[in-house]
């Protein structure tokens, strides 16, 4: 907002006489939000893909560690080993027996639960889309002064 000041001055045979017009201009408000606003929310957006991304990650690890102690043929009574399996079960189980799992000796490669990884990416990946989609994001609305 600006202030603008006139002082108009008018003179008479007596005492001159002084008037005083103040004229404030204010810039028009756009259409829509705040800006602060628009980039909490912009903000709030890219928080909600890291934690998408946060929460497959962490999923993935715990599905490639149950993949590598089966490999491996990891003893299923060891304290680690059944912690992994037992967090583990939960995201694998809704993909065991779409693939058969190969054997050779001790060791197992449970091929569902490879599927199941590269299916919970690309779930985690359509969300962030949809994100993106519904709230475009660019390196510039982010940027701070």
């Amino acid at each position: 907002m600006t202030t603008q000041e006139e002082v108009t001055t008018i003179e008479n045979s007596s005492p001159s006489q002084v008037v005083k017009t103040t004229t404030v201009q204010t810039e028009p408000q756009a259409k829509g939000e705040v800006p602060q606003k628009v980039y909490e929310k912009k903000k709030s957006i890219l928080r909600y893909n890291q934690i998408i991304w946060y929460i497959l990650g962490f999923i993935e690890v715990l599905l490639i560690f149950r993949v590598v102690l089966k490999a491996l043929g990891a003893n299923q009574y060891s304290g680690f080993t059944n912690l992994i399996y037992t967090i583990t079960a939960p995201f694998a189980l809704p993909f065991a027996g779409i693939v058969g799992a190969s054997v050779s000796g001790n060791s197992l490669l449970e091929w569902s639960t490879i599927i199941a990884g590269i299916v919970y990416l690309c779930i985690a990946w359509g969300f962030v889309y949809l994100l993106e989609i519904i709230y475009p994001i660019t390196p510039k609305d982010l940027e701070t002064e």
